[in-house]
């Protein structure tokens, strides 16, 4: 994965913790019928030459309409 700002290599599946809450961030999506959600636990990518930090999820395919 390369860094928006500096094009550097980034360093993945770096862990995300909020203060607070052991639960962390969950992203959620409700889709047709009763039971058809989709979530997944994001994970962050920091840059190590500018500190750029990103989002992803493993799981996208799962999210698409």
């Amino acid at each position: 994965m390369k860094c928006n700002q500096c094009q550097n290599e980034m360093v993945k599946d770096c862990n995300i913790n909020v203060e607070f809450d052991t639960l962390g961030i969950t992203i959620r999506k409700k889709g047709k019928g009763l039971f058809n959600k989709v979530s997944a636990k994001p994970k962050a990518a920091v840059c190590s030459n500018c500190g750029y930090v990103a989002f992803y999820i493993d799981e996208y395919k799962e999210f698409s309409e």
